[in-house]
């Protein structure tokens, strides 16, 4: 059973009895990419991120079932497959590395979604501080080539604090610092899919100690 084949199904027939009766296939599937996301965590630990060394993808899937208490939206499956990659799994806050596989959107990411004020506060003012620093990353050609522009929520004025006439007003407008490449459904048909995500993913290393150890700095 394909990925995407259970997911049309799924999409086709969001609920309860359809799942229950077609258990074993999404065992299938949910085995199929435990595998490929523990491949992926073990070419990154092999190259360029020693502190996933010992990670477990268990760690970092997501369930498939929804939390249904605050949506409106009341199917009980989610149609895609998604795994954060950081030092502790799933559940971490800061720049991490997270890969979707759905129907509509299949992708590689890198970054920092939804940090709290203080949090995008620290961003700001290290951005500002170390604009040299942060423009070199940025212009890694591999990661201006695979991961262009940002991807993320955006303000339509700066933010309260900074002159309106800022130089860095573009990246001060950001409320997420998120960086994107996007896939198609048969990049995930390639046997060697988790070691060629590893790869595009490393530029992004770069990118996400800077907004880590910003994050982690000392006020």
């Amino acid at each position: 059973m394909n990925a995407f084949e259970f997911l049309e199904g799924l999409a086709a027939n969001n609920n309860r009895e359809w799942f229950a009766a077609h258990r074993g296939e999404y065992e299938a599937v949910r085995e199929w990419w435990i595998a490929g996301i523990q491949r992926v965590i073990d070419a990154m630990a092999a190259d360029y991120e020693p502190s996933f060394a010992g990670l477990h993808a268990r760690d970092c899937i997501y369930r498939i079932n929804r939390n249904l208490r605050f949506s409106q939206d009341k199917t009980p499956y989610k149609t895609h497959l998604a795994a954060l990659i950081s030092p502790h799994g799933r559940r971490y806050e800061k720049a991490c590395y997270y890969i979707h596989l759905g129907l509509d959107d299949n992708g590689l990411y890198a970054g920092v979604w939804c940090p709290d004020s203080a949090m995008l506060r620290k961003l700001r003012n290290a951005i500002v501080d170390n604009i040299e620093e942060f423009e070199e990353i940025l212009e890694n050609p591999n990661l201006e080539k695979d991961f262009p522009g940002w991807c993320g929520r955006s303000l339509k004025t700066i933010p309260q604090g900074w002159p309106k006439d800022h130089p860095q007003a573009h990246l001060l407008r950001l409320q997420e610092y998120g960086k994107y490449h996007r896939v198609d459904r048969s990049f995930y048909d390639q046997p060697d899919w988790p070691e060629r995500a590893a790869a595009i993913l490393k530029p992004t290393k770069a990118f996400n100690d800077f907004l880590n150890y910003s994050i982690d700095e000392e006020l």
